[in-house]
């Protein structure tokens, strides 16, 4: 590059680009998107499927979703959720991203987009201004600092789906509620990182739980401090609700069972708590929380690692659940339940 003089004015010359530059790959066109219109919208009335609208409202409910994730709750395989993932995003019911990652590739990341949002204000009969949705708010998630910490417990639920799904022992999650919605609820006592509920009627067992989703950067102490809001919570209610714990290693869940059980010598509520963590050796469906994995939390620790279903026997005199309930409060989109309806519709 060099720079020289002519006629008083300053110019630059740059040496031309090589070859090998202007033979190189294209840049991918962006995939041509709808505009959010009136038109728009009443075509979507003919195209979006019952199960399109229940992914839009569980977005909407639970921030983001991978392809992964969204492929577990509702689709037969990966390749047949991208194919109408590519549609719904061009549709903008549906907007995505695509995190940055050191080694491989990130899975594409979905959000509920504007066209989604409108289409369920309006299912619900509610005015959109009434959702206090924002497209930069829903996609800032790709920037956030939690966004691992959504994905995680993301992961734990659509998982749980996905046993639902495809095990043949009569298992069934029947209630997810999201850190929003624990908060509107429980939020001046206790804010939990989720809330869900597990239904085995064959084996007449019913399990409600707090999840307290741990990524090892919360000190032991602040951990183990939420114990007495959730004991406060059961002697306001008069409902002992478990808490389970999922940590990142067992090395940090040894730790913190050491934290959690100094926290509950002093209660005047016998509070049920279990733990697990990511990695168990020899636990079978080692990714599954239904499996052999939870260790509750007992004045002689005993290692024995139990089923999501036995957990109810581990904590004699705990009553069953009650009715459960959707969590929707007045004025409020309607939440989804947790397992898709049918691809037909019916």
């Amino acid at each position: 590059m060099t720079f020289f003089f002519a006629g008083g004015i300053l110019t630059m010359t740059t040496a031309p680009l090589p070859q090998r530059a202007l033979r190189s790959h294209r840049p991918p066109r962006p995939t041509p998107r709808a505009a959010t219109s009136p038109a728009h919208l009443a075509r979507l009335a003919a195209r979006l499927t019952p199960r399109d609208r229940w992914l839009a409202r569980m977005l909407h409910e639970h921030r983001v979703l991978t392809t992964h994730q969204i492929a577990h709750l509702a689709w037969p395989s990966e390749r047949a959720a991208n194919l109408r993932l590519l549609k719904l995003y061009t549709w903008r019911v549906l907007d995505r991203f695509q995190p940055f990652t050191p080694v491989g590739t990130a899975p594409l990341h979905y959000v509920l987009d504007t066209a989604g949002a409108l289409v369920l204000a309006r299912e619900d009969g509610l005015d959109p201004a009434q959702l206090g949705y924002r497209h930069t708010r829903a996609i800032g998630i790709a920037h956030s600092l939690r966004l691992a910490h959504t994905l995680g417990i993301n992961t734990f639920f659509t998982t749980l789906i996905a046993h639902t799904r495809h095990a043949d022992d009569g298992g069934r999650l029947t209630a997810w509620w999201p850190e929003t919605r624990c908060v509107r609820h429980f939020g001046d006592m206790v804010r939990p990182d989720a809330y869900g509920r597990w239904s085995h009627p064959g084996r007449h067992t019913d399990l409600e739980w707090f999840l307290e989703y741990d990524t090892g950067t919360e000190p032991l102490p602040r951990l183990a401090a939420k114990l007495p809001d959730y004991q406060r919570l059961a002697q306001a209610t008069g409902i002992r609700t478990p808490v389970l714990f999922v940590f990142p290693t067992l090395r940090r869940e040894h730790a913190a069972r050491r934290a959690l059980a100094s926290a509950l010598t002093v209660a005047d509520v016998p509070l049920p708590v279990a733990t697990t963590a990511h990695g168990l050796p020899s636990a079978s469906g080692a990714t599954d929380p239904v499996a052999v994995r939870w260790l509750p939390l007992a004045p002689n620790d005993a290692e024995q690692r139990l089923p999501l279903t036995a957990l109810p026997a581990a904590w004699p005199g705990l009553p069953p659940p009650g009715p459960a309930g959707s969590g929707a409060l007045p004025g409020t989109l309607q939440p989804p339940a947790p397992i898709p309806p049918l691809p037909s519709g019916r």
